[in-house]
């Protein structure tokens, strides 16, 4: 029986993931948690063979989430789950910890397969995620960023301002700026406005 925690702020998909892993005897929903705050403390208190975790919850999430959970528990495999498409964020969550990307349009047999092969061992990406990161992910602008300056730009092109990434990332609103500068800086962009165009252009929301 493979022990799974469910990390999604959305209780509606919590539930939808649930219901896919009861209809399957080999997996046992076994902890849920609301945020990533709420699946680091069950980690650490349990012990779970594949957390599903959703790429975009409030509180630590994300990149650090993934790093955060295998510090602290560096057998457990983790699953990202996320609207997000695979080429722009899997070799970022691959690097950080994560043993497989999965996009939330996936069928639910999809889902399984990805479990039962991360909880093995393995990793699970799409093909055209492993093409692209065969190929250095294309080449993109923000390939170059350092996972906290890309978490900066994801936030920014949300719509967040600084006070809000700040309390989001556990940072102080002057590092916040700081991170803003160096993403303009290295995309060649003038402002938030061209930095959201650029984000919708890569489709990195």
């Amino acid at each position: 029986m493979i022990r799974v925690l469910l990390a999604d702020d959305h209780a509606i998909v919590r539930d939808g993931l649930r219901r896919i892993l009861a209809a399957d005897t080999g997996f046992e929903v076994a902890g849920e948690a609301a945020n990533g705050d709420e699946a680091l403390a069950l980690v650490r208190a349990n012990d779970y063979h594949v957390a599903v975790l959703d790429m975009s919850m409030p509180g630590l999430s994300g990149i650090d989430l993934v790093k955060r959970l295998k510090l602290e528990k560096p057998k457990l495999r983790l699953l990202v789950l996320s609207m997000h498409g695979e080429q722009q964020y899997a070799a970022r969550a691959l690097k950080a910890g994560a043993s497989g990307y999965l996009n939330k349009d996936s069928a639910a047999g999809q889902l399984l397969g990805a479990l039962r092969k991360v909880a093995a061992g393995g990793v699970h990406v799409s093909d055209a995620a492993a093409a692209s990161l065969v190929a250095g992910a294309g080449g993109a602008p923000h390939e170059a960023l350092s996972d906290r300056e890309f978490e900066v730009l994801r936030l920014l092109a949300q719509g967040l301002s600084p006070t809000e990434i700040g309390e989001r990332l556990h940072l102080s609103v002057k590092t916040v700026s700081t991170h803003k500068t160096r993403v303009l800086e290295k995309l060649g962009l003038g402002g938030t406005a061209e930095l959201v165009r650029y984000a919708l252009e890569q489709k990195l929301l």
